[in-house]
């Protein structure tokens, strides 16, 4: 190949989620692809640049832990936002580390987020007008599980 790559996408920060989580609920495992579990969303902020407002309750994480210690991720939530608008945030990704690091992190342990990977997709579904703009974008959030929470970094990719 003798063309050079395209620049890579720029990323413009857009908000930080804190979201309050429930206790992990394991379906048992390994299933067909790894233990299957979901944690409960229990609320949150969102503050930023973009996008401000609060995570309703309701919301689920629904997680694969895979056999290799990677866990996958498929978060699904709604934000409101300080003029009442609802936007669907659907997130996916992964997080995985070192087995002395996860183990940490499972036990609720704090953990720095440079210790392991935790990233994830983030698409927006809204019908609000004021917030369309949101139905055409794609963040890449850079995340931190906490003891109770997670924090997440939202970067619109330009």
């Amino acid at each position: 190949m003798t063309d050079a790559f395209s620049p890579p996408p720029a990323l413009q920060p857009m908000c930080r989620v804190v979201c309050e989580v429930g206790e992990l609920v394991s379906l048992g495992g390994p299933a067909k692809h790894g233990e299957r579990r979901y944690v409960p969303l229990l609320g949150g902020t969102v503050e930023g640049p973009e996008l401000s407002g609060e995570i309703l309750p309701g919301g689920v994480d629904w997680q694969v832990l895979r056999a290799d210690g990677v866990l996958e991720i498929a978060a699904h939530y709604v934000i409101r936002t300080p003029d009442g608008a609802l936007v669907e945030v659907q997130s996916d990704g992964l997080r995985h580390g070192p087995a002395d690091v996860m183990a940490r992190l499972a036990r609720g342990e704090p953990v720095a987020a440079s210790e392991y990977f935790f990233r994830t997709v983030v698409r927006f579904t809204t019908g609000a007008p004021a917030w369309a703009h949101l139905n055409r974008c794609l963040a890449l959030a850079v995340g931190e599980r906490q003891a109770r929470a997670v924090r997440l970094d939202f970067h619109r990719i330009t």
